[in-house]
């Protein structure tokens, strides 16, 4: 008798929370970070740094480009020795190119996660109190493509631009509808 009270007593508590409902909402997260007023300031501050590494780099491809032709102009009229030193001297220069490309990625791409930090956890803790004053479970993430379907009335992009105080009628530009092309007439 003891064991049927039990197993009955489980299989309620079971039931019970199978039947509460979970809320979960779902936000595309590249959307707040494009709508944020922080953004463009921290894209300006990127181009300005890629403008600066581009300078260099033309300086060092000018100088490239100077050796190769002089030594191409010369190369009949220079010793064998004079030659190879020439030829490293170029090599070297490509080498120190190369090398300055890849440094110069990487200080962007880490500038640009420096600049992106501080509104990533400004919009993080803005979805978290969301959460909370909602009662949501879980918020997704959409921003990945993951989430194959979801309805629209659990999007809390709203509340989360409210939240941090984006106008509500700002759109992102990757929802921004596209125009589509103008119909042509099928050729006769």
């Amino acid at each position: 008798m003891n064991k049927i009270v039990n197993v009955t007593l489980a299989l309620v508590v079971a039931a019970t929370s199978m039947a509460t409902a979970q809320k979960i909402g779902h936000v595309n997260s590249n959307d707040i970070l494009l709508l944020m007023p922080e953004r463009k300031a921290a894209e300006n501050t990127i181009q300005n740094e890629a403008k600066q590494l581009e300078t260099q780099m033309g300086t060092l491809n000018q100088e490239y480009q100077t050796k190769v032709q002089d030594y191409q102009a010369k190369e009949k009229e220079m010793t064998e020795i004079v030659k190879q030193d020439k030829q490293k001297e170029i090599v070297d220069l490509e080498e120190r190119i190369k090398s300055f490309q890849q440094t110069a990625q990487e200080s962007l791409q880490k500038k640009e996660q420096e600049l992106l930090a501080p509104m990533m956890e400004k919009a993080k803790k803005a979805i978290q109190d969301v959460a909370k004053e909602g009662g949501f479970k879980y918020i997704m993430d959409t921003s990945a493509g993951n989430v194959l379907y979801s309805e629209p009335s659990d999007d809390v992009l709203a509340a989360v631009k409210k939240k941090l105080g984006i106008d509500a009628a700002a759109v992102a530009p990757s929802t921004q509808p596209k125009i589509a092309p103008a119909k042509t007439a099928p050729r006769k």
